[in-house]
């Protein structure tokens, strides 16, 4: 198993940057996708962006292009999201997410079977 922990969310301005972190621990050598999902009230979870553990290749959703950067330290079993540039519609609860194999960011189906999810991290934009 592989147990994940966010940190990082909070309240900030339109305009304004935050930074998540997602540690990793457990079974993370099978972890071949590590991915940020949010979910706002009432809507489905979506993708947000996603990172290739193996060569650090990234994908984004059209929403955060430009303005998001997710990354990786491997040393430390960790995925960071950058955001910046953070509008009202980014509110809501932001998942880390690792699975097994790679999936199409936009198939929340294809994530739910076999992904591990972390508790999530609350971001308010106002």
């Amino acid at each position: 198993d592989v147990q994940l922990v966010e940190s990082g969310g909070g309240s900030v301005q339109a305009g304004g940057s935050l930074k998540l972190s997602c540690a990793a621990t457990g079974s993370t050598d099978s972890i071949q996708c590590m991915a940020w999902f949010r979910q706002a009230p009432g809507r489905e979870r979506e993708g947000v962006a996603r990172v290739r553990a193996a060569t650090g290749g990234t994908y984004y959703a059209d929403s955060v292009k430009g303005r998001f950067t997710i990354s990786q330290d491997k040393t430390t079993n960790t995925v960071f999201l950058q955001m910046n540039d953070l509008r009202p519609d980014d509110t809501g609860i932001y998942y880390c997410a690792h699975a097994p194999r790679c999936h199409v960011l936009s198939s929340l189906r294809a994530w739910n079977e076999d992904t591990y999810w972390g508790q999530g991290t609350q971001v308010t934009v106002s």
